[in-house]
């Protein structure tokens, strides 16, 4: 379907063939569930981790809203978080897509396997995309394709195409838009009369260094497990197969082995194996060899341990390790990194909310949307709650006995408990003008 997407767009999508197939493989990982003689995917390895990671990530997560346009995108972010998230930890990115309404804000998420690049910047960030949605219909399948590119001054052009089709995975003809109640009002092509400063979707991107080929794109939470992800697969054919030759069988002579064509009973040649070396030879001999299934066994906990190593994930949480058997380091170590590897996924999220504030508040103007207007930056409050993952409080307690012994800003201390940004002189101005009034406002020149 890429070339097809590709013919229809007029443009090339710059992603590497490698990261192209690894895009394909990580999503094969996580929906594959047939099995066949060299693969048994039935342990749902890829699924288990990112299933753990987003209820550790979402755990104890709320926020604080002061405004009404805020609050609604919100309660619209909220029906779509975990979706995006996962997707974001399969695919390695995806994007979502604010829908407007007249009452509001929807948002549709988009995978990476739905997206072609067709351009980025000196920094990476993607200014010429195209995506691909489609939408069942009366035994019809449709497709839109949205072409967005965003020029040096951020102006956004959007150019729509829908396609319909019996089949799945083909286009098929191209109609017009309004063959689809909700597509009717799309135009063919716009430019924003004001710049949105991005292609206007936002990006859910996970940290992790690409380990594909190196590029600017984001790679999936286990793309550098993926071997040792099929390796428990083969492991668990492997592991049937142990127990497929190891059942007790009768070794009978040729001559026993008689189809009857009338339906009458006849010995199944599962449990009985012809013999043809011998024609002397009568009789019934049971074969009965010994399972190995310890060492299967053996082997598939080490690659669990070795997945829980590659992706910083706490010792046991995919393999069976008894605590008793880890000395206190091995706990803490695990335990840490794996604190440290949720935070990351929060933070991603974190952002992902910002720049949808930002951008849905550009949008919803321009879209005339109820309500609409640009969020303060502390209009919304991001807290993840202060359970086993990240003590809150000891972090704030320590954080305060810095700002008491003048080790850190009072702003710096104030922008971390109420989640502001205070990297610039202007912004920690404005948290002195919030929270510090007997401050004031002014610049303090710091860094």
């Amino acid at each position: 379907m890429k070339g097809a997407y590709q013919l229809a767009f007029g443009a090339a999508d710059i992603t590497t063939v490698e990261m192209t197939k690894a895009v394909e493989e990580w999503f094969r990982l996580y929906y594959q569930r047939q099995a066949n003689d060299r693969e048994d995917p039935s342990k749902e390895v890829a699924h288990t981790i990112v299933r753990k990671i987003v209820r550790a990530v979402f755990s104890e997560y709320g926020c604080e809203v002061k405004d009404e346009f805020a609050k609604g995108l919100m309660e619209a972010l909220d029906r779509k978080r975990e979706q995006a998230v996962q997707l974001a930890l399969v695919g390695g990115e995806c994007y979502l897509k604010p829908m407007p309404g007249k009452d509001g804000f929807r948002f549709i998420v988009v995978p990476r396997d739905h997206v072609l690049v067709f351009g980025r910047d000196d920094e990476g960030i993607v200014t010429d995309v195209g995506t691909a949605i489609v939408t069942v219909r009366d035994k019809w399948y449709y497709t839109l394709l949205e072409r967005r590119t965003v020029e040096g001054r951020g102006y956004l052009t959007i150019k729509n195409r829908l396609y319909r089709s019996y089949a799945p995975n083909s286009l098929g003809q191209e109609v017009p838009l309004d063959s689809l109640p909700e597509y009717e009002a799309l135009a063919a092509e716009y430019t924003f009369r004001e710049p949105v400063g991005s292609v206007g979707l936002v990006s859910v991107r996970t940290p992790v260094l690409n380990c594909v080929d190196g590029s600017c794109d984001a790679v999936s939470v286990y793309a550098a497990a993926v071997g040792l992800i099929r390796a428990i697969d083969r492991n668990m054919a492997q592991l049937n197969g142990e127990f497929e030759r190891g059942k007790s069988r009768i070794i009978v002579s040729a001559d026993m082995m008689r189809k009857d064509e009338r339906g009458r009973l006849v010995f199944d040649d599962t449990t009985f194996v012809g013999l043809d070396e011998d024609q002397d030879t009568v009789g019934v001999t049971i074969f009965s060899p010994a399972l190995r299934e310890g060492s299967y066994l053996a082997r598939e906990q080490e690659l669990y341990r070795s997945i829980e190593n590659v992706i910083g994930l706490k010792r046991g949480l995919l393999s069976e390790v008894e605590a008793a058997d880890r000395t206190a380091t091995e706990i803490t170590s695990s335990e840490g990194e794996y604190n440290l590897t949720v935070i990351d996924f929060q933070r991603m999220w974190e952002r992902a909310v910002r720049e949808v504030l930002r951008v849905c508040g550009v949008l919803g103007r321009l879209y005339r949307v109820a309500g609409s207007h640009e969020i303060a930056e502390d209009a919304v409050t991001v807290s993840w709650g202060n359970g086993v993952l990240y003590d809150e409080e000891a972090v704030r307690s320590r954080m305060l006995s810095e700002v008491q012994a003048g080790l850190l800003q009072p702003e710096r201390y104030l922008g971390h408990v109420y989640s502001l940004p205070c990297e610039t002189a202007e912004q920690r101005a404005r948290i002195r003008k919030e929270y510090m009034p007997e401050v004031g406002g002014g610049d303090d020149g710091g860094a």
